[in-house]
């Protein structure tokens, strides 16, 4: 098979962006200006954590300097102005997926717990021996393991819709394991180790025909996409601050109102409670039932920086721009022997999955540091992916809002001296 078949063709969405200036993006992330080994940074790792505007550092240095107190029941002034900032938070949220309403939005750490607390607080007591539970091929791990433990607690099982050679969902064969078992689709919006922007929209209109709740993993979607959780008219939507330019150890769950407000507490404690007895337990409203204890203020608040800074770019033309890096990165791969990408959907976000023939991609990412190259090289938290391709580990470049071309071709120099090594 040529090199051309083996990485498939990337069609053009949307013409580039002329206006989007890159180095003054770049310009706006003080760690981009950092030598590795004595070599300019490339950093090609934003799938796994994206790097932090001077926005972002900003306000979290401005809120532990200047207001740093407890949120809500508080009194004097600082707890007034932390309570304002993280629920002025909380509504940057809503408007950044276009939820109907700021109570959709719940703070939590990161996807991960939002699945969690999906998977125990609205399935668990809906679930009953037999009854089914939708994932795909194509799922971080984050995406399968909370779904098997709510499987082990009730007697539900999963069923795993196929992906093809190009890493698309098989769409025929999820319309067809939608039955009167399924309680609930789990599916990723974008693969965080293919790239594959799944069909979300048919998605969700599939599953709603049988009358089946969505849940999509938006971690990867948000940083590269708009996000319309009206427009997909999905159930459940969840993403992480920390691969939107914002900080770690926090990020959003969306759920609709109504089921919000059906679902039991995920976690006890303080703020998500009425009045507590010795007897009983009242819970408060949505949100605040499902945001136990103190929650990360300053991530919050970092978060929504981050936000505004990525609606300032404009996601359109984030989307263009990285569309047309997506596009150089697979033709400058092509032209590496032995090359191979894993992943070639026809609609993709800019991630390069590979492997070289005859080298272990930790090799390659070893190698490639010593270039002041980034790179994530393993399974991907989706070693069901690397089954799918008959692969231990694939090396993964990401693109993200401050990549260049300038370092993709790097990156092809840098594959050309692990091959050299090699032999």
């Amino acid at each position: 098979m040529s090199q051309a078949s083996t990485l498939g063709q990337v069609p053009r969405r949307t013409a580039p962006d002329v206006s989007y200036d890159v180095e003054r993006v770049r310009a706006e992330f003080p760690i981009l200006s950092e030598s590795i080994h004595g070599k300019p940074l490339v950093y090609l790792d934003n799938a796994a954590t994206a790097h932090k505007p001077r926005a972002v550092l900003d306000a979290l240095a401005a809120f532990y300097t200047r207001d740093n107190s407890n949120v809500h029941r508080g009194v004097h002034l600082l707890s007034e102005r932390a309570t304002r900032d993280y629920e002025n938070a909380r509504l940057t949220a809503q408007r950044f997926i276009h939820a109907r309403n700021a109570h959709e939005i719940i703070f939590v750490r990161g996807t991960t717990e939002a699945i969690n607390l999906v998977a125990q607080s609205f399935c668990r007591p809906r679930l009953a021996p037999g009854d089914e539970i939708i994932l795909s091929w194509m799922e971080h791990h984050s995406n399968i393991v909370p779904w098997q433990l709510v499987c082990e607690q009730t007697g539900a099982k999963i069923r795993v819709v196929p992906i093809d050679d190009r890493g698309e969902l098989a769409l025929d064969e999820y319309e067809n394991l939608l039955g009167p078992k399924t309680r609930m689709v789990s599916l990723v919006h974008v693969s965080n180790s293919l790239g594959t922007i799944n069909p979300a929209r048919r998605i969700v209109e599939l599953a709603h025909a049988h009358g089946v709740p969505v849940m999509f993993d938006g971690a990867q979607a948000a940083p590269h996409q708009a996000i319309d959780v009206q427009d997909l008219n999905c159930d459940f939507y969840a993403f992480s601050g920390h691969k939107v330019y914002g900080p770690t150890g926090i990020g959003v769950l969306y759920g609709r109102l109504e089921l919000l407000e059906s679902m039991p507490p995920y976690q006890g404690g303080g703020d998500m409670i009425h009045s507590v007895t010795f007897e009983k337990t009242t819970y408060n409203t949505v949100p605040h039932k499902f945001e136990a204890g103190t929650p990360n203020i300053a991530g919050a608040i970092g978060l929504a920086a981050a936000l505004d800074f990525v609606e300032r770019l404009g996601l359109e033309a984030i989307a263009s721009y990285e569309h047309g890096l997506l596009l150089e990165g697979t033709r400058l791969l092509s032209r590496v022997p032995g090359l191979r990408l894993i992943g070639t959907a026809r609609d993709k976000a800019a991630i390069l999955s590979f492997t070289l023939e005859g080298i272990h991609p930790h090799d390659i990412g070893t190698i490639l540091d010593q270039e002041g190259i980034a790179v994530r090289t393993g399974h991907h938290c989706c070693q069901p992916v690397m089954d799918r391709y008959g692969v231990p580990a694939t090396a993964r470049a990401s693109l993200g809002v401050y990549n260049t071309r300038t370092e993709l071709e790097a990156l092809a120099q840098g594959l050309e001296a692990v091959r050299a090594v090699f032999g």
